[in-house]
């Protein structure tokens, strides 16, 4: 898949289990966007991944103005004109996490840069986001080149982003697998305002609002009935002071979810803006087996219940293996008691107490687990119609002081080894190979100031620091490449190079020269015609000439020349070179099978 210059998404994908291979994403609002195709509770295990892609977010295709380009202004790396997604402020992104799971791994994420106007980033979430993040999205192998200025960015209140607050935004969260995003392995990524993720060694990335944790996540939807535009706190007893407010979804309906990220083996309050509701649920979400947290609801002092568990069947809505919570008479008993079915009710701060504790495993990517999903009911019953917001009682009496469970890893040192796409160049025809070939040709200034002057093969680079002429010969019928012959000419035998290139170069090659210094008199403009050149050039007192030619008995129409003035340079050039063209002459290997044009051909029969 090649998708570019889109307003919008160059792909939004959902349902099921979805692979993206070999694809890359340049010039779009948002490159890729993957979104689950089966909500809890009739979740059926998928995923979705995108691997061995590339995605640029401002590349050197300017576009033109008029048509449907309606909106042009600076950006890229060099900050020209150019056409816009949107408009100038719509914050680009490369992949956009929702709610998954998702796996981003072995892609390369290039020239995101902001502007003034707006925020640019290799890894974005969904905006304005009502919905739930699952913490199960992770992150692996990925490489950011030198011109991504941010690596992930989770919105700020703003333009596009608006208030920024809706209960997806705030738990936007994803799992660095091996650091390379963040240089933490085994890292959680969160929002830098959500303390029900945080301990006190998590790291701040400011610039990305951004937090790095260590430690263990799962998700508890809290579904309540007959209860309309109820807002829900959920409050960790470690940050009492920092509380997360929840709207929830399906504000209308007569169940209301509301969909946190938690941090396991942690104790958390849940209080209402409202009367608190008689009926509520308590679903387990992304629990292993044995993984738990507690929590305590606040209802009024004269409220009694009664809590139920069960595993509720997605496929037909069925419960089975029902249990009866039993009350016990102190918070210390149900600490002793935490892998049976009891509660606690403290009347005196009117806060139910329950351990989530998950008995079954749960199988690949299913938020539930393999025997359904576990879940609790609390039914109760009360004659109160007071707000139960029990905050003032609960804290400091059931404050903690803030620990980590899981100790952050050091930082990683060196760069990421084998990360990024394998795939250097990415065409609409994958059955067509290219070589990537970049020039870096300094001016006069440049060179007197130590920059060095590069011919990169497939990511290999070749310097040279002296004056002269570097030529580079490579079989055009290799692939990815292979050199064949090196050659420097230095100043004084630049002479020599004119019949070097009439004699010495073999066919079927590519042929890369690129100088250095002012050399006053490069007579080899006759050689480079039998090189592809159409008419002999004058090449003397150039300031850079940079050639790209073949030698055999074919014109391929990619053979260029540039030169630059006196005292001046070319900067970056970059060129893909087609390899095994069938006029090369290369030696035939076993022809592949195109199955994608027998499929065309039996289609245009068939009609």
């Amino acid at each position: 898949l090649i998708a570019f210059k889109n307003n919008d998404n160059g792909a939004w994908v959902r349902g099921g289990d979805i692979v993206v291979q070999n694809s890359a994403f340049a010039d779009n609002g948002i490159g890729l966007t993957f979104a689950s195709d089966g909500s809890f509770p009739s979740d059926e295990g998928s995923s979705q991944e995108v691997s061995e892609s590339l995605f640029v977010g401002e590349s050197r295709n300017y576009g033109f103005q008029g048509g449907q380009n309606k909106y042009v202004g600076t950006g890229g790396i060099d900050q020209k004109p150019r056409t816009l997604p949107r408009n100038r402020t719509f914050p680009i992104r490369g992949f956009q996490i929702y709610d998954g799971p998702i796996h981003v791994t072995r892609c390369t994420f290039k020239q995101y840069v902001p502007t003034p106007d707006r925020h640019t980033s290799a890894i974005g979430f969904l905006m304005k986001n009502s919905w739930q993040i699952t913490p199960r999205n992770n992150i692996s192998l990925v490489k950011f080149g030198p011109h991504v200025s941010l690596n992930v960015f989770f919105g700020k209140p703003g333009p596009w982003f608006e208030d920024c607050e809706l209960d997806g935004d705030k738990n936007s969260i994803f799992h660095d697998i091996d650091g390379s995003v963040t240089g933490y392995k085994d890292a959680y990524v969160g929002r830098i305002d959500n303390y029900l993720i945080r301990h006190p060694s998590c790291v701040n990335v400011t610039k990305w609002n951004a937090v790095v944790c260590s430690g263990n996540y799962a998700q508890v939807y809290v579904q309540t009935w007959s209860t309309q535009n109820l807002t829900m706190t959920i409050t960790r007893d470690e940050y009492p002071a920092y509380p997360m407010v929840l709207r929830g979804i399906n504000q209308k309906a007569t169940f209301p979810q509301y969909q946190p990220v938690i941090m396991l083996e942690k104790g958390y309050t849940i209080h209402w803006n409202g009367p608190a509701p008689k009926t509520a649920f308590l679903y387990l979400i992304n629990f292993n087996k044995n993984d738990w947290i507690r929590v305590g609801l606040c209802y009024p002092s004269n409220t009694s219940f009664q809590v139920t568990f069960g595993f509720l069947q997605r496929h037909n809505g069925s419960l089975s293996k029902m249990e009866e919570y039993e009350p016990l008479h102190s918070l210390e008993e149900l600490q002793r008691k935490q892998s049976e079915r009891k509660f606690y009710f403290d009347s005196s701060t009117g806060l139910l107490f329950l351990y989530l504790k998950a008995k079954s495993h749960r199988d690949g990517h299913s938020y539930c687990s393999s025997q359904g999903c576990e879940r609790v009911k609390i039914q109760a019953a009360t004659d109160s119609k007071d707000i139960s917001n029990c905050m003032a009682k609960a804290y400091p009496q059931y404050y903690r002081k803030p620990s980590a469970l899981k100790p952050m890893p050091s930082m990683l040192k060196g760069l990421c080894q084998g990360c990024g796409t394998r795939q250097v160049v990415f065409t609409s025809d994958p059955h067509k190979s290219y070589l990537p070939v970049q020039f870096q040709s300094p001016s006069q200034a440049e060179t007197q100031r130590g920059d060095l002057s590069v011919i990169s093969i497939n990511g290999t680079d070749f310097t040279f620091r002296s004056e002269g002429v570097l030529l580079l010969i490579v079989d055009a019928c290799s692939v990815p490449f292979r050199l064949t012959e090196k050659k420097v000419f230095s100043f004084a035998d630049v002479s020599l190079m004119e019949e070097y290139l009439k004699t010495s170069i073999p066919p079927r090659s590519i042929v890369l020269l690129s100088t250095r210094g002012e050399i006053k008199r490069l007579n080899i403009s006759d050689s480079l015609v039998s090189l592809g050149l159409a008419k002999p050039a004058n090449l003397y007192n150039k300031g850079s000439t940079i050639f790209l030619g073949f030698s055999g008995n074919f014109k391929p129409s990619w053979t260029k020349l540039f030169t630059s003035p006196a005292r001046e340079g070319l900067g970056l050039l970059e060129q893909f070179v087609p390899l095994q063209l069938d006029g090369y002459g290369c030696p035939r290997a076993g022809t592949v099978r195109r199955r994608d044009l027998e499929l065309l051909k039996q289609t245009s029969k068939a009609h």
